[in-house]
């Protein structure tokens, strides 16, 4: 499968047979979708506007339950599990600890499972104790701090559910800078053998 980072927690992947897009906030790539997921109603998540031009007939949207009463989606809360055009998915908490920004049951991160590998999309959260019990083979973190954990907490977070791969998010648009991209590499690197990916908005990788 092909992963890219399109900016902010925006993702797109291609599996040989899907179009999947995560949190698609302000960029032009215009391929349609088969499966769309949205973590949470912020609107720099949850951009209508955008769902709209990457959808077609047979898309599926997948959101919280707020998301869900303002287009048409499947609404997940936290712990539902679906499979939707064959793709297994479970929606799983993400929310601040500390901070009002994100409350509890909210919002949702995504564990997915793509061509036999599981993937974890965090949406906006810090470091929760239900991370102690997900599993995924790659993962993709908020590193920016201020509305979600900062660049230890997010290494943290990678070593507790140890997976191959670990990609950051979440910096470089409104908070969080490529330095702290770089600082949650040189975290997990020590003392793991995780592989960290820094992309720039754009850039992609096959996994």
């Amino acid at each position: 499968m092909i992963i890219q980072w399109l900016g902010n927690s925006s993702f797109k992947i291609k599996s040989e047979n899907k179009v999947i897009y995560i949190d698609p906030y302000d960029f032009k790539d215009d391929e349609k979708a088969d499966i769309i997921l949205v973590t949470h109603s912020h609107n720099d998540h949850f951009s209508k506007e955008l769902i709209q031009k990457l959808s077609v007939d047979d898309t599926v949207i997948v959101g919280p339950i707020n998301v869900a009463n303002q287009i048409q989606a499947i609404g997940m809360r936290n712990g539902d599990k679906q499979e939707i055009d064959g793709m297994k998915i479970e929606a799983v908490c993400a929310y601040n600890i500390s901070k009002s920004n994100h409350p509890k049951e909210e919002g949702n991160g995504y564990i997915f499972e793509i061509e036999g590998k599981l993937l974890y999309h965090a949406g906006d959260t810090d470091l929760i104790p239900e991370m102690n019990f997900f599993e995924a083979d790659l993962v993709m973190l908020p590193i920016g701090g201020t509305y979600t954990m900062g660049a230890i907490e997010a290494a943290s977070a990678a070593k507790i559910i140890q997976p191959r791969l670990a990609i950051p998010m979440h910096w470089g648009k409104f908070v969080g800078h490529e330095e702290d991209a770089l600082l949650f590499k040189e975290e997990i690197y020590k003392n793991s053998e995780i592989e960290v990916k820094i992309l720039q908005p754009g850039d992609s990788l096959k996994f």
